[in-house]
């Protein structure tokens, strides 16, 4: 593969997306690998360093590497501070890689690193101010301004899950009630409409595709596009965007979420502008690609 190649892996609780990224985005070669997440956190390093290390040895130029992580992470040191999802306590990835493959590296975020990718090559790309929401199993977000990322003093800044919408609602796994995340997350939307149809297993695939015929699953449905319009509206408060980008699994109900989630904000919105609400562009790609412009990014700093 000739030219220059950025590794880029995105680690998640179960599974790791994994590419060759060329510096404008094209991504080369793909890969995906269980995270073994089962066997401990020193399983799960290992197991990222060889994966990177076989990357690496595919590309004929590579000249960085990057790496997307959940949970708390300290990027201006490289460690992985804290990751429910895979086990990692303070674990500096960005040196372990560096030992292992001999290439300048850089550790990310998960969300953030997908929120710079869509904000720079994605549905937000050409917008100074960029709020990426995913919204999956939980909820996260990702504020990029000029093309970078806030990352706040501690590394965990854009937890919009976890503001509360519903004061003492729904137990959240954080210890408090009525989150955002313990509202209208994918999750939560399925278990909410099992409550009620008494269908057991249920997801929110469910409920979407049963919009047209189930006043159940109506029913969660505008419950759940209620609590996320304000949550949006806070967030919208706080950082006065000019596009919201909407990413993870529930983003890929398309305007059975968007249209009705713009009207429920335009209603609650008073003197704040009204961002446009688009759906994330690059797909599970977002991760690899962002960890692959952070690399670049640091190698222009160092």
């Amino acid at each position: 593969m000739s030219g220059p190649v950025v590794v880029a892996l995105d680690v998640g609780g179960t599974g790791m997306k994994c590419a060759l990224v060329r510096p404008d985005g094209t991504v080369l070669h793909e890969e995906r690998h269980p995270t073994l997440a089962a066997r401990g956190p020193e399983a799960v390093t290992a197991n990222i360093l060889e994966i990177a290390a076989g990357l690496a040895n595919r590309a004929e130029n590579p000249i960085a590497v990057g790496i997307a992580v959940p949970g708390v992470i300290d990027e201006e040191n490289g460690v992985a501070v804290w990751s429910s999802n895979v086990g990692f306590r303070d674990v500096p990835l960005r040196k372990l890689l560096t030992d292992r493959l001999g290439l300048p590296a850089a550790l990310g975020h998960d969300v953030r690193v997908g929120g710079l990718a869509e904000a720079r090559l994605g549905a937000g790309r050409g917008q100074r101010y960029v709020l990426f929401v995913a919204i999956g199993t939980g909820i996260a977000a990702a504020l990029v301004v000029d093309g970078s990322t806030y990352g706040g003093a501690h590394g965990a800044a854009g937890e919009l899950g976890h503001i509360v919408v519903r004061p003492g609602g729904t137990p959240c796994g954080c210890g408090a009630r009525g989150c955002l995340e313990a509202e209208t997350s994918a999750r939560s939307i399925g278990r909410r409409y099992a409550e009620i149809s008494g269908k057991s297993g249920a997801t929110a695939f469910d409920v979407v595709a049963r919009l047209d015929q189930d006043p159940a699953a109506r029913q969660v449905w505008h419950e759940a596009i209620d609590a996320l319009a304000d949550g949006l509206l806070t967030a919208q408060a706080l950082y006065d965007v000019d596009v919201l980008v909407l990413g993870g699994g529930l983003a890929e109900a398309g305007e059975a979420l968007l249209e009705p989630l713009r009207n429920e904000l335009k209603k609650r919105l008073t003197f704040h502008r009204m961002p446009r609400i688009v759906k994330a562009e690059l797909g599970d790609t977002a991760g690899c690609k962002g960890a692959a412009l952070l690399a670049l990014d640091h190698l222009e700093k160092a």
